[in-house]
């Protein structure tokens, strides 16, 4: 996977991290790779191999891995941001900030439906969501990139309304469902609408999750048919197990699982997922800030989990949170490969877990140890403090 004709110029940051143990790449098709070095320049992968098969000199910075394990920062599919690193849900400050150190690189807005006083009229949602796209574009906490800016549909919305939004930006919907908007044959006309114009849409799936939802099941989520079945593990109601398998079946979208769902649920998608061999559409997220507050090791709770219950190799679930999550999300991340981002979590096995390594320990349940996170070819965080702590760390040995 060496890849050296982009050479550092003058000037340029280059970074090499060696001694790799485990390279996880994000690619349900190779989830490992037979390498144990990463180059960047500029914050980009440029070449992924073993030593001697790539160019290390003049590095700016190089990372000593020691043995642990590389991955691409993990993808949180389903958040609800409102201002800054600020929820009102849990009046938190920082959360943001926090899920960094649970390997959360990228975040995928739902809607800021948690914002005091949200607008319902038309005008007002699209002031809101043109509002909120440059803003948490701009805004990064620790490097963490968000995409928001996600309107919720509400009646009245007409096709120049969405073409508008995407002139000025905007490229998701907020969850369907969440307004005004609760009949199939509404919704889709206005999921097409958005889809003309390049805007992904994602449907609430299940039981009310917040005053002003309300029950979405099977038959609005498959006639409305937005590109992601959002939390189709309920959030936190989930449908009923035939109703689940009936989606998994009928449907080609996206099968979005998220924490703050019902676990019995999420186990039924992925088995079901499994056996329709179509792992390639499951996708994860936290579907938070919410009632039961925020977590920053959701993501990862959700790949021990899915791992230790869902009889999933650990390496098979990171890329659910990793490729998967980013290909249908069209993000650029996502994936260790020759010009992606050098976005990386840096990770080894818990202290004193019973598992022998990274992944045999993700298998038995345990979460890893975070002991470094990069993002776009810099250090952001040296040792997490909300994991468990890892049995080896990596160093920043030159920079």
């Amino acid at each position: 996977m060496a890849n050296d004709d982009a050479k550092p110029a003058g000037g340029a940051n280059k970074l090499v991290i060696r001694n790799i143990g485990l390279l996880l790449s994000g690619d349900l098709r190779q989830p490992i790779l037979d390498a144990n070095i990463v180059v960047a320049v500029d914050g980009k992968i440029t070449a992924v191999g073993k030593r001697g098969d790539v160019d290390v000199a003049g590095a700016s910075t190089t990372i000593d891995a020691k043995g642990t394990t590389l991955a691409p920062g993990l993808i949180d599919s389903h958040v609800h941001p409102v201002a800054g690193d600020w929820t009102p849900r849990q009046n938190q400050l920082g959360w943001i900030d926090s899920y960094l150190h649970g390997g959360v690189t990228t975040m995928v807005s739902a809607g800021e439906v948690h914002t005091p006083g949200r607008p319902r009229d038309v005008v007002g949602v699209k002031a809101m969501a043109v509002f909120a796209q440059p803003i948490f574009t701009a805004f990064r906490p620790g490097g963490v990139r968000i995409h928001g800016g996600a309107p919720v549909i509400e009646h009245g919305m007409v096709e120049e309304d969405f073409k508008e939004l995407a002139t000025a930006g905007v490229t998701i919907l907020g969850e369907v469902g969440l307004g005004s908007v609760k009949d199939g044959k509404t919704a889709r006309q206005m999921v097409l609408w958005a889809r003309k114009y390049g805007i992904q849409s994602t449907i609430h799936t299940g039981g009310p999750s917040i005053p002003g939802s309300s029950l979405i099941d099977k038959d609005m989520v498959l006639e409305t048919d937005a590109d992601v079945i959002g939390h189709i593990n309920g959030g936190h109601t989930a449908l009923p197990g035939d109703q689940i398998v009936e989606l998994c079946e009928k449907s080609t979208r996206a099968l979005e699982i998220v924490h703050n769902g019902n676990e019995r649920a999420s186990l039924l998608t992925l088995r079901t997922a499994k056996e329709l061999k179509q792992l390639d559409r499951v996708i994860l997220g936290t579907d938070s800030p919410a009632g039961s507050g925020v977590q920053p090791l959701g993501i990862l709770r959700m790949i021990s989990m899915l791992a230790a219950l869902g009889e999933i190799p650990a390496e098979v679930a990171f890329c659910f949170a990793t490729g998967n999550t980013a290909k249908i999300r069209k993000l650029d991340g996502g994936l260790v490969a020759p010009g992606r981002p050098a976005t990386f979590v840096l990770m080894d096995k818990a202290q004193h877990s019973a598992g022998k390594n990274l992944l045999a320990s993700i298998q038995l349940g345990d979460l890893p140890g975070i002991g470094m996170v990069v993002v776009d070819g810099l250090v952001s965080v040296l040792r997490s403090r909300n994991t468990p702590p890892a049995t080896t760390l990596p160093e920043v040995v030159s920079t």
